[in-house]
């Protein structure tokens, strides 16, 4: 195929556009792919099984990207439209061929385009590694968030890092969590656009020294830094069929010299290249392991790095086009800071403006205040990130300097809000004193932000009452809610090809952006054919998550039982505990022959524990151990399975989502923030189980409580049974837990390892246990009963289950961009 282009000359640079859209059908594809394996991967025979076979046909469909994210960018240039850059430190892209082409509406061909090479499509979207820049749900909502913006055609940026290795691949260990490093960049990513040019200079170190100013004044300068270069790699992000590809931006960090020629050539080779090493740490690991000061300086660097670098790029764009006047620049950006790691920016954007654009204080105070807003994902007040004020002035002193005229700024506005009340201006400090003081950057966030939302209603109520009560007495209509969503384009249309067309052919293609129409399934909820064909469906995807298990643990799961699913990060607050302690009543009741009317249940378990973080190992730990007694029990066969899913991730997700019958949202009443994987479960036709917590709140209400199992106490019964919480006293009232601690404690489940089940009884008997694990296991117990009962009711099931996919309009991630643009963005839509 050739490409014909008209050349457009200026004075400043030569622009090429393309005279004709590329060819969508298999032939024109099939032609694109021989050229890229002949031209660009310079092969002239490829094997079928070979990694470039994904690569050849990847880089034909982003030729055709190629062509829609320059216009999309001609678009946004020629408007000087108000832009959102979103900073997150995490982006769970997952694989991004199979969303290109549903995308592109390029699916049918790539796969005539393949059988004609003899391959098919799924072997080749095998190939594709998942992009490991995120831990879980805060990455996955990121990148949900982009497929949104970008098919609402909202001018919006993802900034974030390019991490070399990103999350760890966990593999199990007799049981334990090992944690091998993640080298998806291996071999390559056609994805990815390098834009040297873009490079910016990111400086840690140094000291603030004094200089005239050319108004007579004085003003800091930054001098004497360590600097490390961040270079720019974009990857696309397609609209749905619109013609719309946002950018994804992503900065790895190089060292600004590749090293010392003279110390190399004089044979100090591990010093000539200390410093570039050293550099090119920031981007080299997501989430260092933070339990040593060395991995919580890391941390900070990476989110320093992110901010600076993005801002800067930010700033860039705005002096290319309108020079050094400022007057407008709030006017036409706004940063949205995901969660509190990019908080920095607040500071740092003063930095830039007043340091490098020669910007007064208080008008660059103004700029910031009116561009920046924030949201919060967490009640856990150990996630809102506190950093030493050693570190701080050790790696950013100027910066630092800035937080404190910024603090000092805002502790005069609370004064003269409440002039008799030290105790308030304490506790709002941005600074926490103590032996090793620290800079409290949530509070710093809100403080230098125009809005600050939580994302479901409990949570942000909570946070206006509880952990930023001082904050939103100060500023009430500063807070507000954005409850989370997901993309329906990869959360039902990709991941479950087979329930999408039967949605499709049902009700039209309309419900892929406009998630709404789903409610029209209530119509054939009672229907005995689309009921049929609904089971007929699901039963196919439980045989393609069987596979999976089989393939990655050897274990054979009967499709036939119920699919009783939680998999998400590995964390207390999450109670995969209280989950493995049902396991162990179910095993419990069927060595004792009490097992009239229950179904057969295969509980499956996956997610990832941090590397430090103990407790969440153990727990990995104890759910292995208690799985290897129960399904090595002859008397289990047929009734009761136990699985955890090695190395949990989004493409795994993508098949165990649409398998799921009852879906697993646990967590103690106030502490999950939101969740996005219970909607993602509900999307598929899953039953939810859980608490009043997060948005599950927000499911239960849509779908109904007769469609919702729901257990636990809630937020209030939780504080008012904490002063005198006795979790023996609970369990010795309970013959079922009763049983079930005896089991734990005689070693049961042991493989003489009895520091990990010590912990682990430790944590369930505590008075202080802040998840009240002993205190919902009842509940908990009777609702999965509950469950068990509704299942074996075949028609009553399958229209629950109907009922969950047709009432999950309002949690799709268009409806909380379209939220964020109509009440914080206020962006115009851009049709290249």
């Amino acid at each position: 195929m050739t490409s014909d282009f008209k050349e457009t000359r200026t004075a400043e640079n030569l622009q090429f556009v393309p005279a004709s859209p590329l060819d969508m059908g298999a032939d024109a594809l099939v032609e694109d792919f021989v050229r890229h394996c002949n031209r660009t991967l310079g092969r002239h025979a490829v094997q079928v099984d070979s990694p470039l076979v994904y690569h050849a046909i990847a880089y034909a469909v982003r030729d055709r990207l190629m062509e829609r994210w320059n216009h999309t960018s001609y678009a946004m240039l020629e408007a000087d439209s108000r832009r959102v850059h979103y900073l997150s430190l995490e982006y769970l892209m997952g694989r991004l061929l199979n969303n290109a082409l549903l995308n592109l509406d390029l699916k049918e061909a790539c796969e005539e385009a393949l059988k004609r090479l003899g391959m098919t499509l799924d072997s080749v979207l095998e190939r594709e590694h998942d992009a490991g820049l995120g831990n879980g749900g805060l990455g996955r909502l990121a990148a949900c968030f982009l497929d949104s913006c970008a098919t609402l055609d909202l001018p919006v940026i993802g900034y974030g890092l390019r991490y070399r290795y990103g999350m760890f691949r966990q593999r199990l260990e007799d049981g334990h969590q090992v944690e091998d490093p993640d080298p998806w960049l291996r071999e390559g990513y056609p994805w990815e656009i390098a834009h040297f040019e873009l490079s910016q200079v990111v400086r840690f170190g140094g000291h603030k020294e004094a200089d005239c100013a050319a108004d007579g004044g004085q003003r800091e300068r930054w001098v004497d830094t360590h600097d490390v270069l961040a270079v720019p790699y974009d990857v696309p992000v397609p609209g749905y069929r619109n013609g719309t590809v946002n950018t994804l931006r992503l900065w790895s960090a190089k060292a600004t010299d590749a090293f010392d020629l003279e110390e190399f050539n004089a044979g100090g080779y591990a010093d000539a290249v200390a410093a570039k090493n050293s550099a090119e740490t920031i981007t080299m690991v997501l989430y260092p392991n933070a339990a040593s000061e060395n991995g919580r300086e890391l941390r900070l660097r990476q989110q320093y790095f992110l901010a600076s670098a993005s801002l800067q790029d930010t700033l860039r764009r705005w002096t290319q086009e309108h020079g050094e006047d400022f007057s407008g620049f709030a006017a036409k950006n706004c940063f949205q800071l995901n969660d509190t790691h990019p908080a920095v920016a607040v500071p740092e954007l003063m930095r830039l403006l007043i340091d490098d654009h020669q910007l007064d204080w208080d008008d660059a105070w103004e700029i910031t205040r009116q561009t920046m807003a924030y949201t919060n994902h967490t009640l856990l007040p150990e996630a809102l990130e506190c950093w030493p004020v050693a570190m701080f002035e050790r790696l950013l002193p100027r910066v630092l300097e800035i937080i404190r005229d910024i603090n000092a700024h805002f502790l005069a506005e609370v004064g003269q809000r409440w002039p008799d009340d030290p105790d308030r201006i304490q506790r709002m400090s941005l600074f926490q004193d103590g032996s090793d003081p620290v800079v409290r950057m949530a509070y710093l966030a809100i403080v230098g932000s125009f809005s600050v939302n939580g994302v479901a209603e409990l949570h942000s109520r909570l946070l206006r009452e509880g952990l930023f009560r001082d904050f939103s007495e100060l500023w009430p209509g500063k807070f507000n809610n954005k409850t989370n969503g997901v993309t329906q384009r990869r959360w039902l249309a990709a991941c479950n090809p087979g329930l999408s067309k039967l949605v499709t052919e049902t009700l039209g293609e309309g419900w892929i952006t406009d998630l709404h129409q789903l409610q029209r399934l209530k119509e054939h909820a009672d229907d005995a054919d689309f009921q049929q064909a609904w089971r007929s469906e699901k039963q196919a995807n439980k045989q393609r998550l069987a596979a999976l298990i089989e393939s990655r643990t050897g274990m054979r799961i009967d499709t036939g039982m119920l699919f009783d699913v939680q998999v998400k990060r590995i964390h207390e607050y999450k109670r995969q505990l209280l989950n493995v302690l049902h396991a162990i009543h179910l095993y419990d009741r069927i060595k004792r022959g009490d097992v009239v009317g229950d179904p057969p249940r295969a509980i499956i378990l996956g997610g990832k524990a941090a590397p430090d973080y103990v407790m969440a190992k153990r727990i990995v730990k104890f759910a292995n151990e208690v799985a290897r007694v129960i399904n090595a029990d002859p008397a289990m066969e047929g009734r009761l399975r136990l699985v955890f899913v090695p190395d949990y991730n989004v493409s795994t997700m993508e098949v165990i989502c649409p398998a799921a019958d009852l879906s697993e949202q646990i967590s103690v009443a106030g502490k999950e923030a939101s969740g996005t994987g219970n909607m993602k479960f509900m999307m598929n036709g899953a039953i939810t189980i859980g608490t009043l917590d997060g948005a599950n709140i927000e499911i239960r209400d849509a779908v109904g409580d007769e469609n919702f199992f729901l257990f636990g106490l809630t937020v209030e019964e939780i504080e008012a049974m904490r002063p005198d919480y006795d979790p023996q006293s609970i369990i010795d009232a309970d013959a079922d837990f009763s049983r079930v601690m005896q089991l734990v404690e005689s070693a049961h489940f042991d493989c003489a390892e009895g520091g990990v089940l010590d912990a682990i009884v430790h944590a369930i008997k505590t008075s202080d246990d802040p998840w009240m694990t002993a205190a919902d296991f009842r509940s908990f117990v009777d609702m999965q009963k509950r469950a068990g009962d509704a299942y074996l009711d075949v028609p009553g099931w399958t229209r629950m289950s109907i009922l969950n996919t047709s009432a999950s309009g309002q949690f799709s991630t268009d409806r909380t961009i379209t939220d964020y643009n109509r009440e914080i963005w206020k962006l115009t839509p851009l049709t290249p």
